[in-house]
């Protein structure tokens, strides 16, 4: 019988809101069960100075000259995830998987950097660390992201959803995974599609005191700016590189929405980050043929009613949208369950990336170990 680990996920999204926090326990293979699930918000210091640095690191040289300011971010981001670990002492905890929060991440050159000390944690908390998931894959060719496909298709055997089936990540950005076997076979594909809440969540944060545009009542509210909108897809179309499989927020900017009021910027975003979604939906799904397979959608998205309501509207005729919610899966915690269950695979040393999510040339392991 394989081996069971409980373990615990941390995951810091391109949001930088806060963390969300899963135990689940699993063999890292075929079987898993979610134990509990939290979410911790960053307080206003740590937020703020995660985007602004966010913004200020947009090339590689940025990461040396920000050192110091990085430096100081990391140390007060793993004290943070520490006192998050303490909150589930009473949990005996095999390992800890440690995402950290990305700072940069350049698919072109291959760098990508996530914010957390792995060893400083482990001293914190008595734990054994699992982090820097992405660098094994860059080294083996790979771009480093998305990583959560493999725990995608776990969802799916262990939740005996019919398949082929497509899992939407709305996070900062949007991902898409695609199942066509159960757990065991490594028939997945997955990748990037586009922006997800990033363009939204900037535009209502310079604009506003808010930080998110909550259910979409401000885009609801607003009208679309059919000049701007064309633009943004124009400039999304013609885009230097065609053929990335992720992206950073970094990649995509609000600057073509200037001179809005906040609701109308809010609704020409809104809808143009629905008909990108949608766009690749019915792309990827033009391969299905005389079937509409069910797309779930999970991450903070897919709370967005405006925008979810545009990317049901524009896939009607190729795609049967739902939550993934509606599948007895928590679909804020996908992500921070998927880094608990990586972690147990990257002890096991088996593969957490695969040439058809990441690129990489051949599936590899991943995750910096540190035993306590």
């Amino acid at each position: 019988m394989n081996k069971e680990y409980t373990s615990l996920g941390l995951m810091s999204g391109t949001s930088g809101d806060g963390v969300d926090a899963s135990i689940i326990k699993s063999d890292g293979d075929s079987n898993y069960q979610d134990i509990e699930n939290q979410y911790f918000e960053y307080d206003n210091e740590i937020y703020e100075k995660i985007h602004s640095l966010k913004e200020k690191v947009s090339e590689i040289r940025d990461l040396e000259k920000f050192g110091k300011d990085l430096n100081d971010l990391e140390r007060k981001i793993t004290l943070f995830h520490a006192n998050v670990v303490e909150k589930f002492n009473k949990n005996k905890l095999d390992l800890v998987g440690f995402h950290g929060q990305t700072i940069f991440h350049d698919s072109q050159k291959k760098v990508s950097k996530q914010l957390g000390d792995g060893k400083l944690l482990s001293q914190l908390t008595k734990k054994n660390i699992v982090y820097n998931f992405r660098q094994n894959d860059i080294k083996n060719g790979g771009e480093g992201a998305p990583l959560t496909p493999i725990f995608h298709q776990i969802i799916t055997t262990n939740k005996k959803i019919d398949l082929p089936v497509c899992i939407l990540n709305i996070g900062g950005i949007s991902n898409i995974t695609i199942v066509k076997e159960p757990a065991g076979s490594f028939s997945f594909t997955s990748r990037d599609i586009g922006p997800g809440n990033c363009l939204i969540d900037t535009w209502v944060r310079k604009n506003s005191k808010k930080k998110f545009d909550e259910d979409g009542s401000l885009a609801a509210k607003g009208n679309r700016n059919e000049i701007i909108f064309e633009q943004a897809q124009e400039l999304f179309s013609n885009r230097p590189y065609q053929n990335v499989v992720s992206f950073d927020v970094n990649d995509f900017d609000v600057s073509f929405a200037r001179g809005l009021s906040l609701e109308d910027g809010a609704t020409t975003l809104t809808d143009f980050t629905a008909s990108i979604i949608s766009s690749e939906i019915t792309s990827i799904l033009s391969n299905f043929k005389n079937r509409i397979p069910k797309v779930l959608i999970c991450g903070g998205g897919r709370k967005n009613k405006f925008l979810i309501e545009k990317i049901k509207k524009n896939t009607l005729l190729v795609a049967d949208i739902k939550s993934i919610d509606d599948y007895g899966v928590d679909g804020d915690y996908v992500e921070s369950q998927a880094f608990a269950f990586l972690a147990i695979r990257s002890i096991k040393k088996l593969p957490i990336s695969f040439p058809d999510t990441t690129g990489c040339e051949k599936p590899v392991s991943g995750g910096e170990i540190v035993k306590y």
